[in-house]
């Protein structure tokens, strides 16, 4: 079973990510937690170019290629490899992010994102993307909070607002795939109604 978490920055994905994780594996399931940009040397790589290098102004185009290129090396080599041992595989963040924040945020053409970003996933879509539904403004104020504020988390907030609307769009395409989640909650609610999905679906 392959898992995504989506959203906003600073909307719990990642600690939603990490939860379910450890509650699989406590459960006695094999899984594995990964992220995207930043599994191997050159998705770290690319994390730092994209993410903490400020003095490097990257074309919205070569994001999108750099990000693409972390994804089809990491589903080649680390997640298919798994989803055939029989594992579940939970990635923070896939190619939805690709297709709102290269097509929604950096406005580029958005056939052409969502061409590039699919062929990247090299034909591997998840069974099922959580989406962490936030308010922009929430969510920035929360990563205020923490401290933790990359390259992209300083782009207005015009921009951020594009990328939940984007989100929004996605997930009303593909209802069947991708599951909202209220994420102005405590983060063990979150994780309860995240646990509810997945046990059921993992029963099946």
């Amino acid at each position: 079973m392959f898992i995504t978490f989506e959203g906003v920055e600073g909307s719990g994905k990642s600690t939603q990510a990490k939860l379910l994780a450890e509650l699989l594996i406590k459960m006695g399931h094999k899984a594995t937690l990964t992220r995207e940009p930043g599994w191997g040397k050159l998705g770290e790589l690319i994390r730092r170019a994209i993410l903490d290098e400020r003095d490097l102004d990257l074309d919205p185009f070569s994001e999108l290629c750099l990000f693409c290129a972390d994804r089809a090396q990491h589903v080649r080599d680390f997640i298919k490899p798994r989803l055939q041992e029989g594992e579940i595989v939970i990635c923070d963040r896939y190619f939805d992010s690709t297709v709102v924040y290269q097509g929604f945020g950096r406005k580029l053409e958005k056939r052409l994102v969502n061409r590039i970003a699919r062929a990247s996933t090299l034909d591997l879509i998840p069974d099922v993307t959580f989406l962490l539904n936030l308010p922009v403004r929430a969510g920035l104020s929360r990563l205020q909070t923490r401290g933790e504020i990359t390259k992209m988390d300083e782009e207005p907030l015009e921009f951020h607002e594009m990328i939940r609307q984007g989100y929004m769009l996605i997930a009303k395409r593909e209802p069947g795939r991708i599951r909202k989640i209220n994420a102005d909650r405590e983060i063990l609610e979150i994780h309860e109604e995240i646990k509810n999905i997945v046990l059921e679906s993992i029963s099946l």
